[in-house]
């Protein structure tokens, strides 16, 4: 038996059922951010970076993209002998099996994993967070204070605690009770969906909740206030760089902007904490004679001859040239022909945008509920002259000439 001070264990099976059309061939870890990486880039980023070096990965939701995007964890310095990362998908057993029912009966499933390793420490995370974030501090505190568990937290205008799950704590910041999305918060300390658990304790709590017939296997439903009840040690870990759940289409529009927004500390160039993503073979960019480009990042095999502005294009895009792109992402494989105009979208993988054709609108400043990011779905093709509108999800071809 192999012993690791701490193993991890990434939620990354999740349907992403807020992103539409963006989740509708593949699991939201696996959704492309930021020009050149995949959301889940930035937990197994953070793992390594921390010298965390054993990663079990659960998946579920459409994991074919996400396992080959992962392969041997290479780009990530985990195809590694003693450890390394692992892909665990929900499987059959003498007993028979089951589809993972809640985040801790996922871990409760996969107990044998950990137990190889026999870690002190087992940290939990999400697969779809974007934040850089020295787990081994963390993981320092909560092995110094004694805790049972140690919580991530972020401090939230109390104006938005109630969409949160939130912990109210005492002046030592031991957790004295948690509330899930409370209408009258006690706190603004948001729960980020991040555990450190002492494994024992984790072993015994997952036993205890999936024999408990009333359970829904949640984490923040089930397991910590059951440790609560019974008098443990909870604790709170404060957290205060950039973090994002980028969970619905608006959030994951505004995550891939801040990389645009001097005021937004996400600084991906540093090399102290690099976030490793598994990347094409593809030449530089090409920015024509006739294209204006206006603070934007260009990723590899783009060719541009249009006009863009505070947009992201991914690898291998095309905007011709009389084609305008603002305040968008256009994701890889994507093209944008002649005349056409792209304003306040996402445009999802392999899609054409022909000649004169428009996808989204300026915000209504004087009706805002009706307005919204445009999302066109991977492989789709926008009409010549065909117009999509603000706020609209296209799951299929717009004809030519045709107004959604």
């Amino acid at each position: 038996m192999t012993n690791k001070k701490c193993v991890a264990m990434l939620l990354a099976g999740g349907q992403g059922s807020r992103l539409g059309v963006l989740t509708g061939k593949l699991a939201k870890p696996a959704v492309p951010y930021g020009g050149k990486y995949r959301i889940i880039d930035f937990p197994l980023s953070n793992c390594i970076n921390s010298g965390i070096d054993t990663v079990g990965i659960l998946t579920q939701y459409k994991p074919l993209e996400l396992n080959d995007y992962i392969g041997s964890g290479k780009p990530w310095d985990l195809d590694r002998s003693n450890g390394g990362v692992h892909i665990l998908p929900p499987y059959q057993g003498q007993k028979g099996g089951d589809w993972y029912k809640g985040t801790a009966n996922a871990i409760y499933q996969n107990l044998g994993f950990i137990e190889r390793y026999n870690p002190k420490f087992v940290i939990v995370l999400s697969g779809d967070h974007i934040y850089k974030m020295d787990y081994s501090k963390m993981i320092n505190q909560h092995q110094n204070s004694g805790s049972a568990c140690t919580i991530s937290v972020m401090q939230v205008p109390y104006d938005e605690a109630s969409r949160f799950g939130i912990m109210n704590t005492n002046p030592d910041d031991t957790i004295y009770e948690f509330e899930e999305k409370p209408k009258e918060p006690k706190s603004n300390l948001a729960s980020m969906g991040i555990y450190v658990f002492s494994f024992d304790k984790l072993k015994k709590y997952l036993i205890e909740d999936e024999n408990n017939k009333n359970s829904s296997n949640d984490f923040g439903k089930d397991v910590i206030p059951a440790m609560l009840n019974n008098g443990e040690k909870l604790m709170v870990y404060r957290f205060t760089d950039y973090w994002k759940d980028v969970g619905t289409v608006d959030s994951l529009w505004d995550a891939n902007l801040d990389l645009l927004n001097p005021k937004i500390h996400l600084n991906l160039s540093d090399p102290n904490w690099k976030i490793y993503s598994r990347t094409s073979a593809l030449p530089p960019h090409h920015i024509t004679d006739s294209a204006k480009v206006e603070n934007s990042l260009i990723t590899e095999g783009c060719f541009v001859s249009g006009k863009i502005d505070y947009s992201i294009l991914y690898e291998n895009v095309r905007i011709e040239e009389g084609a305008t792109v603002e305040y968008s992402l256009v994701m890889p494989g994507a093209v944008v022909k002649k005349g056409a105009v792209v304003k306040y979208s996402i445009i999802a993988e392999n899609v054409t945008v022909e000649e004169n054709a428009s996808v989204g609108e300026e915000p209504y400043y004087n009706n805002a509920d009706e307005w919204g990011i445009a999302v066109v779905g991977e492989g789709l093709t926008i009409g010549k002259g065909a117009k999509v509108g603000a706020k609209q999800m296209i799951t299929e071809n717009v004809k030519e000439g045709e107004i959604i």
